[in-house]
């Protein structure tokens, strides 16, 4: 069990307590290392990829930089397995999982030396995955972008601190360093980001996404697949308002998948924002610049870290 009185800067060798999010079709090897060479804990995320495309993305990313990264597993995948197994091959130091419960991959995890962080949208869950031996947690709310919960993070992180003794990284609607100094009082050890991520120079997504990210506002996203159950948190365009339109009508899931089949690729590589699915979370309203990584960083985190310096009585690495 860590120390929770640790930062997770402290907890996993990084400059900042800073993850950045395990996008699918986003979180390349190459964003990853971007992310971990500016002081954060790169991710690559698995959504979209198969099995060649992981390890591919996994020499990228150590071929760019020697600090620590991590990978995103999507449990749901129908090559999780696979995916485990590759972590676990490469050594990858952590690995992050979401859409599933990773209890059957945790012996192997431990036996890999991997530090394991399972993403959840419920205190209950916390609780359950702390038995089963994650080394942390990360608490999203649904101020997220991509798949959400009904939970907010004002009300999920703290209810998962106080459920678990494991150290707690708070995740959706997070973007300056208010809302990093909020997390810390409410509880957390650290943040995980992505939206505000989404604006950077060294982010793969076409210009389009990155220009409706800027032009977007705090209301100008929706949550689409709420009433079947498959919540997903996107920008508003001309497919979301379809879908929720057809949804509110009685669609079946056949019906609306026709919406979104393909719908992230579009956007991510086609530059799509009429059709495509522009995920985001409720903080693009606070996204007006396109940055580097390292900037966006210094400024989320602000005079944070001296201070954990001080704290700790010694030097960040």
């Amino acid at each position: 069990m860590q120390n929770r009185t640790l930062r997770l800067n402290e907890i996993l060798h990084i400059r900042y307590p800073v993850i950045q999010g395990g996008m699918a079709n986003i979180a390349t090897g190459s964003f990853a290392a971007a992310c971990s060479n500016a002081g954060a804990l790169g991710l690559i995320g698995t959504g979209g990829m198969d099995e060649a495309m992981l390890r591919r993305e996994i020499a990228r990313c150590r071929e760019i930089t020697d600090r620590p990264f991590g990978v995103n597993i999507m449990l749901m995948h129908p090559e999780a397995a696979a995916f485990v197994r590759i972590v676990c091959e490469e050594r990858v130091p952590v690995v992050t999982t979401g859409a599933g419960n990773p209890g059957q991959y945790m012996e192997a995890f431990k036996r890999a030396g991997i530090f394991v962080m399972p993403v959840v949208a419920a205190p209950i869950l916390a609780k359950h995955l702390e038995e089963l031996g994650a080394d942390a947690i990360i608490a999203e709310g649904c101020e997220s972008g991509g798949h959400v919960g009904e939970m907010t993070t004002m009300t999920l992180v703290p209810q998962v601190c106080d459920a678990v003794t494991l150290p707690v990284v708070a995740a959706g609607g997070i973007a300056d360093e208010r809302q990093l100094r909020a997390a810390f009082a409410l509880g957390a050890c650290g943040v995980q980001i992505g939206t505000c991520l989404l604006a950077s120079t060294e982010c793969p997504i076409h210009e389009n996404y990155k220009a409706a990210i800027l032009a977007a506002k705090g209301s100008d996203t929706v949550v689409t697949g709420r009433i079947g159950g498959t919540p997903v948190r996107v920008l508003k365009n001309r497919m979301s308002r379809a879908y929720v339109k057809a949804e509110k009508e009685g669609a079946d899931r056949e019906e609306l998948e026709r919406f979104t089949l393909g719908a992230l690729r579009r956007a991510v590589f086609d530059g799509d924002v009429r059709e495509g699915s522009l995920m985001a979370g409720q903080v693009c309203g606070q996204v007006t610049r396109i940055r580097p990584v390292a900037e966006i960083l210094r400024e989320l985190c602000g005079d944070g870290i001296e201070t954990d310096r001080e704290r700790a009585g010694g030097k960040q690495s």
